[in-house]
């Protein structure tokens, strides 16, 4: 991009609101946050359907096998040991066949720990059992006493009494046998009476098809008891399930099969399917957890959201410097404006890159250097103002100093002298005159041939008219030092030894843009521009090289040396006005010039000449008297008495 060189300019601190690096960051946080939070949210919804899809279809089907296994075992059991019994029934009770039987039915089924009839009582109670058959086996590997077996059924004598009137129920046996033990009891009629059959069995084989993965069933029975947890775990143990949302749901539902959604008293989410037994009224569950299902889509959330962190510090970290080699290059180029504004047109950029940056760096060097030839051909000041838009449409009344300046016997030495000579000549004469005008902080107005207007307040002022007058004088005699400068080692045809004369008056005027709507130019008028004209052309009769008027006498008469020319009436004005010669300045013998600098004038102040006579001496021109003088013999433009 473009880089400032050795001996280059350094780009002034400009307050910016919003940075280039600033808003590139902005933008790109942004397309990135949009977009991959949108690709992550439209994933996540897309995914979270399927998924949901997918976890309700799995967790119906895990229940609907669970249920159906459930079922089967349930039945299996039911119809053993109506087998057992039947059999039993047709032998002789404590005979060898009825002791094989009992023998050979445990050893079969060995989950089954305890079978018996218990007759209905008349207080809605139950009697003692009229027959029991115990597996030994089951009770002496579980360290279980038989008496176990009353007191269970003394816990649960309505729930005996309501299967011998009919029903078929599922307890959970485990609270008093201290293992895992459901009881099924159902209607029996052994003997003729209304008994109900006892089962007590193992529902481990159950419990372990039943899982304990991400989906968990379990079995309750009509009234909302747990009957079989996950994996024979506890599922809030010994605590009846009938508040919860899903079980109340379930018992209360006339459907068969169902699942859904729902939310526990914990807050936790499930969703939960059930299908209901067609023994003892109980029904197998089958929920899994909602974060469960969706924690993979959380985690990949998560690794998108870090993805997305990580990428857009990447982003950020990468625009950020690359907005340098931006940012920096227009910073300069916005310090080069800054000091084309305030006229310094020698711009040393340098540019690397071809792109738009380093064909506009290029560019504002072209511009520069345009500007600079464009700052030859008219005021500097002026040019400035302009493009800082600080000059005013329309004139203005302003009190300035105006000077004129001319060689004398100019067309006598032109004609001498080749044309390309007399260029060549001319501006090195005009860069010397009009150094001297730009250090005392005047404006030239125009060149007209080899004359020099230039004027003090116009432009820019000093503070005051007279620091206006009293700078215009300080030029006027810098140009006196600078032509003889000039003139050393000047003399014969080729290079002639130069004479000039100039005239200052003090007064109002007229500044303003003058011309056409294609060409105008920053002047002054009025008649005090007229006077320091005609002032001006009074040096060859009267012999001086400075004229001022008393206009500007009035302003600066404690600083200078003068000597008083008499007074002429000049065409145009009623009343005479008094010229003074300057000879030097009484003190001062250096320019402080605005911004600090100091330019010595050579020949002023106390060193300086004190008479005209000196003056006259110094320059080379003829000494004269003064006296009534026709200034021009076809047209009187000013008479000196």
């Amino acid at each position: 991009m473009a880089d400032i060189g050795p001996g280059g300019m350094d780009a002034p601190a400009v307050k910016v609101t919003y940075p280039i690096g600033v808003k590139l960051v902005t933008i790109i946080t942004i397309l990135i946050l949009v977009s991959l939070g949108a690709i992550t949210a439209l994933v996540s919804v897309l995914v979270s359907r399927d998924l949901r899809i997918t976890a309700e279809e799995t967790n119906f089907t895990v229940n609907s096998r669970s249920a159906s296994e459930a079922e089967t075992a349930l039945g299996l059991v039911r119809s053993n040991v109506l087998t057992l019994l039947d059999i039993l029934q047709a032998v002789e009770t404590g005979s060898a066949a009825a002791r094989e039987t009992q023998i050979f039915f445990f050893e079969r089924n060995q989950n089954i720990a305890f079978i018996g009839a218990a007759a209905s009582g008349g207080n809605g109670g139950t009697e003692s059992l009229s027959f029991r058959l115990l597996n030994d086996r089951f009770f002496s590997s579980n360290e279980l006493e038989i008496s176990l077996v009353e007191t269970f059924l003394s816990a649960n004598a309505a729930a005996a009494a309501r299967s011998c009137r009919g029903e078929t129920l599922l307890l959970d046996a485990s609270p008093v046998f201290g293992v895992p033990l459901l009881a099924l009891l159902y209607p029996w009629q052994g003997s003729g009476a209304e008994e109900a059959a006892v089962v007590l069995f193992s529902p481990e084989s159950l419990a372990d098809t039943f899982g304990t993965g991400a989906n968990e069933s379990f079995m309750v029975n009509g009234d909302g008891d747990p009957l079989i947890r996950p994996g024979g775990g506890p599922l809030r143990a010994g605590a009846n399930l009938g508040d919860e949302p899903f079980v109340a749901a379930m018992i209360k539902s006339p459907e068969r099969s169902f699942q859904t959604l729902y939310t526990d008293g914990e807050g936790r989410r499930w969703f939960a399917a059930f299908t209901k037994l067609s023994l003892a009224g109980a029904a197998v569950i089958t929920r899994v957890e909602y974060e469960v299902v969706f924690e993979g889509i959380a985690a990949t959330t998560r690794r998108n959201v870090f993805l997305t962190g990580a990428v857009l510090c990447a982003a950020v970290l990468f625009i950020w410097f690359f907005s340098k080699t931006i940012s920096r290059p227009l910073s300069v180029l916005s310090g080069a404006a800054e000091r084309i504004e305030t006229g310094e047109f020698d711009l040393d950029l340098r540019t690397k890159s071809r792109d738009e940056i380093g064909f506009l760096t290029e560019s504002f060097v072209r511009m520069g250097r345009g500007l600079r030839q464009f700052g030859r051909f008219t005021n500097m000041e002026v040019a400035r103002m302009a493009m800082k838009g600080e000059l005013a449409l329309g004139g203005e009344d302003k009190n300035v100093t105006i000077f004129f300046s001319d060689i004398r016997s100019f067309t006598a030495i032109s004609e001498k002298l080749e044309p390309q000579e007399v260029v060549e000549f001319l501006n090195d004469y005009m860069t010397r005159m009009v150094d001297c005008v730009n250090k005392t902080g005047g404006a030239v107005d125009k060149f007209i041939g080899d004359a020099v207007m230039a004027d003090w307040g116009a432009v820019r002022s000093a503070g005051s008219p007279g620091e206006d007058a009293l700078n215009c004088v300080r030029s006027a005699l810098l140009m006196r030092a600078a032509l003889l400068d000039f003139n050393k080692g000047r003399g014969g045809i080729k290079k002639p030894v130069i004479r000039i004369g100039c005239g200052i008056n003090s007064g109002s005027v007229v500044a303003g843009q003058i011309g056409s709507t294609q060409k105008m130019e920053y002047t002054v008028i009025g008649d005090a521009v007229n006077l320091a004209s005609r002032t001006e052309s009074m040096n060859k009769d009267l012999h001086t090289d400075i004229l001022i008027t008393e206009y500007t006498w009035n302003l600066i008469r404690d600083s200078l040396i003068v000597k008083k020319m008499g007074a002429a009436t000049v065409k145009g004005k009623e009343e005479r006005v008094g010229i003074f010669a300057v000879i030097n300045m009484k003190a001062e013998a250096a320019v402080i010039k605005d911004g600090g600098a100091v330019y010595p004038i050579p020949g002023a102040g106390a060193e300086g000449p004190r008479t005209l006579e000196e003056v006259q001496e110094l320059l080379g021109i003829q000494h004269t008297e003064t006296g009534t003088v026709n200034l021009d013999a076809k047209e009187v433009k000013a008479k000196i008495e």
